[in-house]
């Protein structure tokens, strides 16, 4: 069962293939969309600070009935947070709010300020700064996993010229259509573990026939084959959702793709329009205006 299975991280630490994402899933809903997945057999659950559900998520795993050593639960310093200072007090904010006495994963939400994302300016150094206060986080015992999100191979390589710790993630944006298969294959290389946020691709991929004809043949459905998709490229699958139903089929993916058909779906046409989703930069690589 694919709930039970999972990778191991560069430090030595187990992380679940399959998680539940709870981004646009509202604080006073998210404890029980916490709860609830614990109780079908989830173990990661992934927060933000950005999401603006800290609070509700971290009720949600002080409740779930499970022991708190049994579950992975991860949360994003917030992009615009770029010093020490503001980086190391965010952290701490997120375990006050979350009530919890250490966090498994934090990781930096974006190389880049939402409204600069993928402009000229790097914020290099300024990422080296809350690296710092990543690692001193991790020392102190507050973190057990540090890594990133949305990070690009140059973004990775200014970090790895000068940190103490490695990371250990890179949480980005991965679905059947959209693999940067080089950024991938340099994470594998470097030890660093990825992790596919939006899997389904905010939905868009339900509504991709030739997804939906893939999915057919093996016998699931168009979400079941993209979760399956991301976690044969050895990636942590997040898909968020906040419905039972979803949650339970989502981890209903113990079957195989093919190579062939792996190789298909890593090369299909870009989904190039991601609706409502537009608007936000990890969709339209464009800052926000």
């Amino acid at each position: 069962m694919i709930l039970n299975e999972t990778y191991t991280l560069s430090n030595g630490i187990k992380i679940p293939k399959l998680g539940l994402g709870t981004w646009f899933i509202d604080d006073d809903k998210a404890a029980e969309a916490v709860r609830t997945a614990v109780k079908l057999g989830y173990r990661l659950i992934d927060t933000a600070q950005a999401y603006g559900n800290e609070r509700g998520v971290g009720e949600g795993i002080r409740t779930c009935g499970i022991d708190r050593s049994e579950l992975f639960v991860s949360s994003k310093v917030a992009a615009e947070l770029k010093t020490y200072d503001s980086a190391a007090k965010s952290i701490d904010e997120t375990l006050e709010k979350m009530g919890l006495d250490y966090l498994d994963q934090m990781i930096i939400h974006s190389p880049q300020p939402w409204t600069e994302f993928r402009v000229e300016k790097r914020y290099f150094e300024e990422n080296k700064e809350v690296w710092r206060a990543l690692e001193d986080a991790q020392a102190a015992g507050k973190v057990r996993v540090i890594g990133v999100s949305n990070f690009l191979r140059d973004d990775l390589e200014n970090l790895l010229s000068a940190c103490r710790v490695k990371p250990a993630v890179n949480q980005i944006l991965l679905h059947i259509s959209n693999t940067d298969t080089a950024l991938v294959d340099y994470c594998k290389e470097q030890n660093i573990q990825v992790e596919a946020y939006s899997p389904i691709a905010h939905g868009e991929a339900l509504k991709n026939p030739a997804i939906a004809k893939m999915a057919e043949k093996y016998g699931v459905s168009a979400a079941q084959l993209c979760i399956r998709y991301v976690i044969q490229l050895g990636t942590v699958a997040l898909p968020k959702t906040a419905d039972p139903a979803h949650m339970k089929s989502n981890a209903e993916v113990d079957f195989v793709i093919s190579d062939e058909d792996m190789k298909l779906l890593t090369n299909m046409e870009h989904i190039s329009d991601y609706g409502d989703f537009n608007m936000f930069p990890v969709f339209s690589g464009k800052p926000l205006a």
